[in-house]
């Protein structure tokens, strides 16, 4: 036996036990008659005590040899600490230790195995089996299963059964890049890896299977953010017999299970706006609705005076920052500057300063008198002490730019609480959206999504009008989940290849399997997949999903520990029957 207890749970009720304990040396302190070791283990630390004048010689000396990391194993009697720890659970007591056994030394760690290390990122990411022994990482890896078994508790629950679905799949041709694997006994041809099981989950219920759900492992090739990983993971669910409402409520009572058991949070409002509304209002489809900042269109308050550039734009629109009033110039220029690099391509901005004497003063004074600049404090909210932050353009791009601009503000103002919880749902996203690269129309989700009934006539005359019986979670200004009610008949099927400029022949080559399915008695079925790891980082109270991933990539999408991806050798190549040439 390695271990009667760990190094976590000793306490006062179990002085004078005797124990054996196992785990690495977190530090120690020689005082020469004396040697104190920290020793650690997933669930803690316990202090080891070596005393000259107790301890046998041969074991006393052993210990002034350890290092840090290294593995040992040790048996002693706990006795009560002279001086307590009130910081740490196991602070009451000491293990005076009778034997000592080193199970494996170690070489000095690259960096140090504590809370606050001295690695960088790239070096931990090398060394990540050392990582993760550090407190904020294996915390984040224990917090992300109870979240997994919550939902396999609260799923189950419902009669949701658990089914495993294939990775080696077929290529598709919607959504990001596939990652593919070749056959070697298939010459030529290629294996996906699932960007989602989303075919195979309606055939599921096709099958019958009527409440199904996964943990899912899922594969795309596509640039990587900080919320990005080239593999991630899902909690993919389909249900049949539903209509959207049903859905809504499922993932809504799961969102409220996972935010009452995990962070002892109750919500009981998940508000519905439309992508519609949405847009209007926060320049994108996944608000974050814990501050206000909503945008006010000045077109009709702000267009038609002697200031040209707002007249010759699409869109003038603006928000109110509260307390904003206080800024310097310099800090105004400095977000002027923010505004204007690549990433956001703001041209300017136009800032209108809200005086508590109830007075306006602008940078565009020379156009607008004081009713004016009241107007536009009207149609934004804005009150005393505020600043108006005004922005003009193309529609789309403005309301982007100011979208972002409203999180950075929203950050640097402190308005982005990670421990306060604000869901809700964006329902009545377009079908369909053009691409002006290929001069088609592609799916906004996927083309497995049923258009809104009441919107089908409107396929013919006007496609881009067609809303789709689709839905979002967002929780914090970050989509976590996402889904819609399926197209569960052939012919519907057909018709939306079609508008998705798929010819016949393509649409039987990529999807026969599902549209031959769909003629032998498809139920009416929908679903939705959360994100795993995003769910879980906003939950940790953060927005890097990398944290929270056992073994994740970088930015390049490289695994640095194992060095992959690697060149495989021609013996390899020649059996998959590949050559390359890399000239």
């Amino acid at each position: 036996m390695y271990r009667s207890h760990n190094c976590g749970e000793l306490n006062a009720t179990h002085v004078n036990t005797e124990v054996t304990l196992a785990g690495w040396v977190q530090k120690s302190r020689d005082k020469g008659f004396m040697n104190w070791v920290d020793l650690r283990d997933r669930y803690g630390i316990t202090q080891l005590v070596f005393d000259e004048g107790r301890t046998e010689k041969s074991v006393f000396e052993k210990a002034k040899t350890l290092g840090r990391e290294f593995v040992i194993q040790v048996k002693g009697t706990v006795i009560e600490r002279e001086a307590k720890n009130k910081n740490m659970p196991t602070g009451d007591i000491e293990i005076l230790v009778t034997e000592l056994t080193l199970l494996n030394a170690s070489l000095t760690p690259p960096f140090t195995i504590e809370d606050d290390t001295d690695g960088g990122e790239d070096i931990r990411m090398k060394y990540r089996y050392l990582d993760i022994r550090r407190n904020p990482v294996k915390n984040n890896l224990l917090f992300r299963h109870k979240v997994a078994m919550e939902v396999r508790k609260y799923l189950s629950d419902l009669d949701f059964c658990e089914v495993e679905t294939p990775y080696l799949i077929k290529s598709t041709p919607e959504g990001a890049r596939d990652f593919v694997v070749p056959s070697r006994m298939n010459e030529g041809q290629f294996y996906a890896l699932p960007q989602s099981p989303q075919t195979f989950k309606q055939l599921l219920m096709v099958g019958g299977m009527d409440k199904y759900f996964q943990i899912v492992k899922c594969f795309r090739d596509e640039d990587l953010r900080a919320d990005r990983q080239p593999e991630f993971t899902q909690i993919d669910c389909e249900m049949a017999f539903v209509e959207q409402e049903d859905i809504l409520n499922v993932f809504e009572g799961l969102t409220r299970h996972l935010l009452k058991e995990i962070k002892g949070v109750a919500v009981e409002k998940f508000p519905r706006i439309t992508y519609d509304y949405a847009m209007k209002t926060y320049g994108n489809d996944k608000p974050d609705i814990r501050f206000g900042m909503e945008f006010g269109e000045l077109n009709a308050v702000a267009q038609n005076k002697d200031f040209g550039v707002f007249n010759s734009a699409e869109l003038v629109v603006g928000i109110a920052v509260p307390k904003a009033g206080e800024y310097t110039r310099k800090e105004i220029d400095g977000i002027i500057d923010w505004i204007k690099r690549p990433q956001i391509g703001a041209s300017g901005m136009v800032y209108v300063k809200c005086n508590e004497d109830g007075t306006y003063k602008s940078s565009v004074d020379k156009f607008y008198d004081q009713d004016d600049l009241s107007n536009w404090a009207k149609v934004t909210g804005a009150k005393a002490g505020d600043m108006i932050f005004v922005l003009s353009g193309p529609a789309d791009k403005t309301r982007t730019q100011l979208s972002a601009l409203r999180m950075e503000l929203a950050t640097r103002l402190g308005l982005r609480n990670p421990s306060e919880f604000a869901p809700l749902w964006v329902v009545d996203f377009p079908l369909l959206e053009f691409e002006e690269e290929t001069g088609r129309y592609h799916a906004m989700h996927h083309p497995f999504t049923s258009p809104k009934p009441e919107d089908m006539a409107l396929l013919e005359t006007n496609p881009k009008a067609v809303r789709a019986n689709a839905y979002d979670m967002v929780l914090n200004g970050n989509e976590i989940g996402g889904g819609s009610i399926r197209i569960h008949d052939k012919a519907t099927q057909q018709l939306m290849f079609k508008y998705l400029g798929f010819t016949e022949e393509e649409a039987r080559n990529q999807f026969g399997f599902l549209m031959d399915a769909f003629q032998f008695g498809a139920p009416p079925h929908g679903g939705l997949a959360f994100g795993l790891d995003r769910l879980v980082a906003i939950l940790g109270g953060q927005e890097t999903i990398r944290d929270f991933i056992a073994f994740p990539k970088n930015n390049s999408g490289r695994d640095v520990m194992i060095d992959a991806p690697s060149v495989i050798d021609e013996g390899q190549l020649n059996e998959l029957h590949i050559k390359l040439d890399l000239k």
